[in-house]
């Protein structure tokens, strides 16, 4: 028997909606710890990565390790029937082919219920190797939102270069150049959510692509703060902590040198 209840029913929301653009089919794998998610987007070309703690929910019950497939087109029409201020409760039985989802309104005059039948996902756990970055960079979500949403009317890569001057975003295009350059702000001067800090060991410039950086935007409304975790010819993270209860990371391999490639 899993079943996990979450006041806070639109981190939920929140995370299909930063999910369902570059994920199509997926599991939940469920466990006493909590909750992950872990799919590569149908190109391959990114990976996501969730994890819900266990005790960052109000009640949570796994019995034994199970995997709920899911299509995050189908659970998005399910979620869109919760409002944000409900109560989320999953529940499958061991061997289940459908998850029930409960919604309870925050003043308890509405119960809704429905279930979404499950998929047998057959999908690699890809084991993500412990990296040392060379440079971390934590600032507020909004902001690194729109940097990207900005750079991206100008072309379709962004080269992220850290050093003792900053951040800086840089895009080429045929209708121009842009270049957003960020400055690590002291902690006294600014709240802790709004925070530019910079960790670097060495300095690191990498190119994406936009498309994707656009893409994982989408986990900004999970909260204030993003943290990209850079190291020379390795993937990018870039991280949303989720408030007390975990996270969404992102992985984005960089481009080499061809520009003419999508």
């Amino acid at each position: 028997m899993f079943e996990a209840r979450l006041t806070q029913g639109k981190i939920l929301k929140q995370i299909l909606e930063a999910l369902k653009d570059l994920v199509l089919d997926a599991n939940i794998d469920c466990s006493e710890e909590g909750l992950s998610i872990q799919a590569m987007d149908s190109s391959h070309v990114s990976l996501c990565a969730v994890a819900l703690r266990s005790d960052g929910f109000d009640h949570f019950r796994c019995d034994r390790n199970i995997s709920l497939g899911f299509n995050s087109s189908n659970l998005g029409k399910i979620l869109k029937c919760a409002d944000n201020t409900d109560i989320i409760t999953l529940k499958a039985e061991d061997s289940a082919d459908s998850l029930t989802l409960m919604f309870e309104s925050e003043k308890n005059d509405r119960v809704s219920d429905f279930e979404l039948k499950l998929m047998d996902i057959d999908a690699d756990h890809l084991g993500i190797p412990d990296t040392e970055y060379k440079t971390t960079i934590s600032m507020p979500s909004g902001e690194f939102q729109r940097i990207i949403r900005d750079l991206q009317v100008l072309g379709d890569t962004c080269t992220i270069a850290v050093n003792k001057d900053g951040v800086r975003f840089s895009v080429s295009g045929d209708l121009g150049t842009g270049n957003v350059l960020v400055h690590a702000t002291s902690g006294v001067d600014k709240e802790e959510d709004s925070a530019v800090t910079i960790d670097m060991e060495e300095p690191v410039e990498l190119t994406f692509a936009l498309r994707y950086l656009n893409f994982f935007t989408k986990a900004t409304s999970l909260g204030p703060t993003v943290v990209i975790s850079m190291s020379p010819d390795v993937p990018v993270v870039v991280e949303y902590p989720i408030d007390q209860i975990g996270h969404i990371k992102y992985y984005l391999a960089p481009k080499i040198d061809d520009e003419g490639d999508e």
